[in-house]
């Protein structure tokens, strides 16, 4: 071939090497595009795992809930999931629109960016931790943020390291596997297809982990100080054998309670300050400002979501970094390459320009649009003034307890005991917002797990097609109404066998529903909430009645 064809030749397979990726960044971004035309409903269910499916049946996902409002439902689930609201639903429209319009100016890409950037401006503005110069990373899920924690656990650490999780019975059921390293999943968020249980290239190597669980082996909640010295000895031994921590704080658990004690975290910190970093399970969502800027002036990560107290739609988790390890963590050489699958680079915070820069460009609507519908929803709850937060809570708390005691039927779980003063950096949530109760049947003192999970399917349909002829016999509106709850909670086994509880719970919901600045009004709202948990505990009560006769191949599947 002559000289002239071939620098010919070079030089249009070098053309060809620039123009490739930036044909790919066209085709990804016209595709994106595309995608984001679609139906509002189906941006909201993607971007997230297998349990945001929609069963074709029921219509709803795992959890009950749907991916557009549901004003006919009974709702007190907010300790799981909960469907949409209306005011999220628009304030999601309403974020689409304006990502289009930003996108036709600036390109997809750099729209999606910036919109998430100012979201975490906004997180942190509304949860009052602006001033702290924390750091939010954005995930699918508070389990995908338990892996954020690891990952950067072992940059600051070292790669031998051992996770001890605190009330790790009363966590999510990912707990186990992302503690470790390992997929919890059948898939990512992201539709990477990976094996449950296998570990994580890059993120299982040298890692253990140690589960402490709250109830003890005859099914009753230990005393605090026997979990704090539980704690205290699991952490002396694993540090003097030369591992350091992953310590998960509960706070606060499936059944609201918190652990270990503030005496035992500040003797963490003055022993173990270099061996040990603490990150705070803060899912629920229960707990007030004052504590979560504590937690953050302390140091420790904490994990939160928008989609357990704030009563967002389910999946929408996020990891707030404090400052004092932001610079540190942008420094770090490599990511673990199995992270690559669950995250994307919009996920980091844009001052951390070199970690960033080593996850893959990808857009997940879904996990977006599901954080505008939370925002939305911690906006107009804290806009909501602070003593009607406080009087909705307390006469929801009062209320509640008062109809679980009315029942025969439901045993209502003990609260846990705090110190006095616990609660004074919690502000209104203080107050308990989660209410566990046992169920009794006959001669069986309480209900198996399997069947609270009966009740709890039943509860979430209209259940009268579900119960056989014979066993009809209830005013139809009580049967009918669909209803949602906490998911049962396994309360170990006692001398009976296995039990379970369900739970009703308050949501942030619950408050900016029953505001108003007529007290007379927001008295009645709240009175009509109330209203609503006795026509729960009644349907629990007709369920309990013809329970052997519910038919529950026809009810949808929930975990």
């Amino acid at each position: 071939m002559r000289r002239e064809n071939m620098s010919t030749l070079s030089a249009s397979l070098r053309l060809q090497a620039v123009e490739a990726p930036i044909s790919q960044d066209r085709s990804r971004s016209a595709a994106a595009m595309a995608e984001l035309f679609g139906p509002l409903d189906g941006l909201l269910r993607g971007g997230g795992d297998p349990r945001l499916d929609i069963d074709p049946t029921s219509g709803a996902n795992e959890y009950g809930c749907q991916p557009f409002p549901c004003p006919g439902t009974l709702s007190f689930a907010s300790s799981t999931a909960t469907s949409i609201s209306a005011r999220a639903y628009a304030r999601a429209a309403d974020a689409r629109d304006s990502l289009m319009r930003s996108a036709i100016a600036i390109g997809i890409d750099g729209a999606f960016e910036a919109r998430i950037e100012a979201m975490r401006d906004e997180l942190k503005a509304h949860l009052g931790i602006s001033g702290t110069r924390a750091d939010v990373i954005f995930a699918p899920s508070g389990t995908d943020a338990q892996l954020h924690a690891l990952f950067l656990t072992r940059a600051l650490r070292g790669p031998a390291l051992t996770t001890v999780i605190v009330a790790a019975d009363q966590t999510g059921s990912g707990t186990a596997d992302t503690a470790r390293g390992h997929h919890f999943r059948t898939a990512t968020a992201n539709g990477v297809r990976v094996r449950k249980g296998e570990p994580i290239a890059g993120l299982a190597h040298s890692v253990a982990s140690v589960a402490l669980p709250l109830f003890d082996d005859g099914g009753d909640f230990r005393p605090q100080t026997e979990t704090d010295s539980r704690v205290l000895s699991a952490i002396e031994k694993l540090v003097a054998s030369g591992s350091n921590v992953l310590f998960q704080v509960m706070d606060s658990s499936k059944l609201g309670w918190r652990a270990p004690s503030e005496a035992c975290l500040e003797e963490i910190s003055v022993r173990w300050p270099q061996q040990v970093q603490v990150v705070v399970d803060a899912c629920q969502m229960r707990l007030g400002r004052p504590r979560l800027r504590k937690y953050l002036d302390r140091g420790y990560l904490v994990i939160v979501t928008g989609s357990k107290f704030f009563a967002g739609p389910p999946f929408s988790g996020a990891l707030l970094v404090p400052a004092v390890l932001s610079k540190a963590l942008d420094a770090v050489p490599a990511i673990a390459s199995g992270l690559r699958e669950y995250s994307s680079r919009s996920d980091w915070p844009m001052q951390w320009s070199a970690l960033r820069a080593r996850f893959p460009v990808r857009i997940n609507f879904g996990q977006w649009l599901r954080w505008e519908a939370a925002l939305e929803e911690i906006r107009a709850y804290y806009s909501v003034p602070d003593e009607f937060r406080l009087l909705a809570l307390t006469t929801f708390r009062t209320g509640v307890e008062r109809i679980i005691a009315s029942s025969p039927l439901l045993r209502p779980l003990p609260p846990q005991q705090k110190p006095e003063g616990a609660g004074a950096d919690d502000e209104e949530l203080a107050q308990t917002t989660i209410f566990p109760f046992a169920i009794r049947r006959g001669d069986r003192l309480f209900l198996s797990p399997s069947d609270c999970r009966k009740i709890y399917r039943g509860l979430a349909r209209d259940a009268l097609d579900a119960v056989s002829a014979s066993g009809r016999g209830c005013a139809p509106e009580i049967a009918a109404k669909p209803c949602l709850i906490g998911q049962p909670v396994a309360l170990n086994e006692v001398e009976q066998g296995p039990v379970a509880a369900l739970r009703i719970s308050a949501s942030a919901r619950l408050v900016t529903e029953t505001w108003s600045l007529d007290p007379d009004t927001a008295h009645d709202n709240l009175q009509r909430e109330l209203g609503h948990v006795g026509a729960i505990v009644s349907k629990i009560e007709w369920l309990l009645a013809h329970l052997d006769g519910l038919n529950v191949m026809e009810i949808p599947h929930a975990s």
